[in-house]
């Protein structure tokens, strides 16, 4: 988008391009996520543009409904199980990260799951258990320092069938 010549800040659909062309995939995407998420640009806005196509991607890609960044990074990373990803869906009275299939939950705790936050989880845990579910919970770290282990115990998961309702 044109900008004045004198302006100090850029728009966000300027901020959002050049994120597209600096920043890795996957942390372009959160960027992107984030700004849909916000509302601090609209997508039928973006789509008129005349983006470039790893920015075409990206929007292609986003997800307005993202609650924080490390969701993001879910998608494209479990994508090629070519099994059905629900994100950000209520289970039990409560929003999961993923549900992978129809019975595999992949949960992501934050810095601010401790104390009261934290019982919430483990209770909630074990109602998705005693309902049939089955809960793997990762840290922040472990996805983004240790994703292959992660990889790993999904992979595992899917191929005892976790992933899938009892016959």
């Amino acid at each position: 988008m044109p900008r004045h010549p004198d302006a100090l800040a850029d728009p966000i659909e300027n901020v959002l391009a050049l994120v597209a062309d600096c920043e890795p995939y996957e942390q372009a995407l959160a960027t992107w996520d984030s700004a849909l998420n916000r509302g601090l640009v609209e997508r039928a806005a973006l789509e008129r543009l005349p983006l470039k196509a790893v920015a075409r991607r990206l929007l292609e890609d986003a997800w307005p409904f993202a609650d924080a960044g490390l969701e993001t990074y879910l998608r494209p990373r479990l994508r090629w199980l070519r099994l059905p990803l629900y994100f950000q869906i209520w289970l039990a009275g409560h929003r999961v990260d993923a549900l992978i299939g129809q019975r595999l939950v992949l949960q992501i705790d934050g810095a601010t799951h401790v104390g009261a936050q934290r019982d919430e989880d483990i209770r909630h845990d074990a109602v998705l258990k005693l309902l049939g579910y089955h809960v793997i919970r990762v840290g922040y770290r472990q996805i983004m320092d240790h994703w292959h282990v992660v990889q790993d115990q999904i992979m595992r998961a899917v191929a005892q069938g976790l992933h899938r309702d009892a016959q």
